[in-house]
């Protein structure tokens, strides 16, 4: 296992920064091991909505990244974060795609893991895409 750290800008998308860090460093299975940032904008989906109609709240003003926590591969990127705003409150979710904006800087540390491939798969279950563990090929 190693460990890859980067430094993102203001004014960049939170996830589709991580995701094109990602891409970059060829990370095919990596968790997210601290995440230290300054957010303008946050659009986080709700805990227990369904697929089809999801619960997605959008927070305008100055928030503290508190805890990001998720899973990344080539091929897959699901992220849980928390942000307070500068009264205390918390506030958390599924990280969508676009509107997470970067105020000041993302100081993100993912773990990789090379042996292994993550990716995602529908199952009919739970009604939503799951984590799949791979080995990952030479």
């Amino acid at each position: 296992m190693r460990m890859v750290a980067t430094l993102l800008r203001p004014g960049d998308d939170l996830r589709e920064a991580i995701e094109k860090f990602v891409a970059e460093q060829k990370i095919s299975a990596g968790t997210i091991i601290s995440c230290v940032a300054a957010l303008s904008h946050a659009r986080l989906r709700m805990a227990g909505t369904a697929r089809d109609v999801q619960d997605i709240k959008e927070f305008e003003g100055k928030f503290e990244v508190v805890s990001l926590a998720g899973n990344v591969g080539q091929n897959r990127t699901h992220l849980h974060m928390a942000i307070s705003d500068k009264d205390g409150n918390v506030y958390g979710g599924h990280v969508k795609t676009g509107g997470n904006i970067i105020a000041i800087t993302a100081e993100l540390v993912i773990a990789v893991e090379d042996r292994l491939r993550f990716s995602e798969k529908h199952d009919p279950s739970v009604g939503w895409d799951n984590l799949v563990i791979e080995k990952a090929h030479d």
